[in-house]
């Protein structure tokens, strides 16, 4: 410790840290929180059968364990990020991540189904809180040009390839020790994270103001009825009496919200962002691959494990290779993205991830890891690298520092409601392409089938494989199709929306000033 005098200050500076720069531990906890929140979403997957057998949940309600964080955290993200610019971003970081830990702790220690939904619920609640403030906190922690680059290349790596981790994490834990782990690994992390942000991550000027109170009403409500919506679509279909109701009430309460913040000095999420052609291309952009990655982990999982017939664990491992080629690619665009800009990445990413997608199509009955999942998802996973950095860049740059946790929020809120309305789209177009290879496996089967078979079948109504493989496969691949097609309009909107303007290459290099500073 030194031992040189301090000079006496009369106040503290808000955007001081508390033991000198320490911007690499900054990285680190400000990473490790988005990691921790992202593979919450695939982790759980891998535990369902053994959460189902613990608390004895329906096959029904057993999808509320994903939907109740999911609702919660998507309802909840716009409000999240304007709460970290009015309050400072690191003091509602902390909480967020503290309520993350908390919640996790309670669905870990959970003994029936309610417990364990309603601490989901929470844990949602904690991630949509701390999620878009940790963005937000890089933009206040990081100099403008390629020391900020680097630092959003680990971000997007980590928020891109986070999924595949905890498809991992998920089948370690499950396989070696019990399903209350995949929560109770959280708590730790969480605690770490929380004493090591006052220490190592700059506060952000606080902005003083009022929160939009009817916007941040009519905001939540309309997101979590738009979420709602979406995942009854993919359980009980479109014409559904309440996926109709969910989306009535989002467009109702969405446009009384556009209404509200067109009129508010203070908006919780201020409209003019929407104005600059590249970040609103951004956002589309984001919403289409958002679809595509939540579809390509749905139906690959399935594929693997019921095709290929992978154990929890070997299932996680196999898509170990997607993290590590996100990483490399968002290495290699942070640091070329100041001599070229977004634009070539974003494009040259969605092409690649379209052409990943494609391939995987061709996926059949016979088909084996190394020969047909391997170099797809290899492919898909490179565009996804150089793709996220970009966005997540575009997304933020020209953005004064006071709304950029209102920025992170929407960015965050697009990659949510794009996988949910992808994911319910991609289900009702394997389901469709299912029920139509069904017709053609089940009198195949019943032509092949013996007296005990037949009586089977008529109990359980399921086919056995291979008849049932060939019902999946056909499913799985019609729903590559269409990943594949939210791919190619990405790629057409980087192509003809995003341009490539000198004063984001001067920024990008650090010779530019961003609005409200850096």
């Amino acid at each position: 410790m030194s031992s040189t005098p301090k000079p006496k200050t009369p106040a503290v500076n808000p955007t001081s840290t508390g033991s000198g720069d320490g911007k690499g531990i900054a990285l680190f906890v400000i990473a490790s929180c988005q990691l921790m929140v992202v593979l919450d979403i695939t982790i759980v997957n891998i535990a369902l059968p053994d959460i189902q057998r613990s608390l004895d949940f329906s096959t029904t309600s057993l999808a509320w364990v994903v939907n109740a964080y999911t609702l919660t955290f998507g309802g909840l993200l716009l409000l999240g990020g304007r709460a970290g610019d009015i309050l400072g971003r690191r003091r509602v970081f902390i909480f967020g991540v503290l309520l993350f830990g908390l919640a996790s702790l309670l669905c870990g220690l959970a003994q029936s189904e309610w417990q364990l939904l309603a601490a989901r619920a929470l844990q949602g609640v904690g991630g949509a809180i701390s999620s878009p403030t940790s963005l937000a906190l890089i933009t206040s922690n990081f100099d403008e040009g390629p020391e900020r680059n680097r630092a959003f290349g680990v971000f997007a790596g980590v928020s891109a390839g986070g999924g595949a981790i905890g498809l991992v994490a998920g089948g370690m834990l499950v396989e070696w020790l019990d399903w209350r782990w995949i929560f109770f690994v959280n708590v730790p992390i969480a605690l770490v994270i929380a004493l090591l942000t006052p220490r190592h991550v700059k506060e952000s000027e606080r902005h003083p103001g009022h929160f939009d109170l009817f916007g941040a009403l009519t905001a939540t409500l309309g997101m979590v009825a738009l979420v709602y919506g979406f995942i009854r679509a993919a359980q009980e279909g479109w014409r559904d009496v309440l996926t109709i109701g969910s989306f009535v009430a989002a467009v109702v309460l969405l446009t009384a919200f556009i209404l509200i913040e067109r009129r508010s000095q203070q908006p919780i999420t201020p409209l003019h962002m929407f104005a600059d052609r590249n970040r609103s291309g951004t956002y589309a952009i984001m919403l289409c691959l958002a679809a595509a990655i939540f579809g390509m982990f749905f139906f690959l999982t399935l594929f693997v494990q019921q095709v290929l017939d992978f154990s929890p664990l070997r299932t996680g491992l196999a898509f170990l290779p997607v993290s590590a080629i996100i990483a490399v690619g968002a290495g290699l665009t942070s640091n070329l993205l100041p001599r070229y800009g977004p634009k070539p990445f974003m494009v040259t990413g969605s092409l690649l991830a379209a052409a990943g997608l494609a391939w995987l199509t061709l996926t059949d009955v016979h088909s084996t890891y190394s020969g047909s999942i391997l170099g797809p998802i290899l492919v898909f996973g490179l565009g996804m690298g150089l793709m996220f950095v970009s966005l997540t860049i575009m997304a933020l740059s020209n953005v004064e520092q006071r709304e950029a946790g209102a920025a992170s929020g929407i960015l965050n809120a697009t990659q949510q409601v794009g996988g949910s309305l992808g994911l319910s789209i991609l289900v009702t177009v394997f389901g469709t392409y299912s029920r139509d290879e069904a017709e053609v496996q089940v009198p195949a089967f019943l032509s092949q089938a013996g007296p005990l078979e037949k009586a089977e079948f008529a109990r359980t109504g399921e086919l056995p494989p291979p008849y049932a493989d060939q019902v999946l496969t056909s499913g799985v691949s019609a729903g590559f199709v269409t990943a594949a097609i939210f791919a190619v309009v990405a790629a057409l909107i980087a192509l003809f929306v995003i341009e490539t303007r000198a004063s984001d290459l001067e920024r990008l290099k650090g010779g530019g000033v961003m609005p409200g500073g850096g």
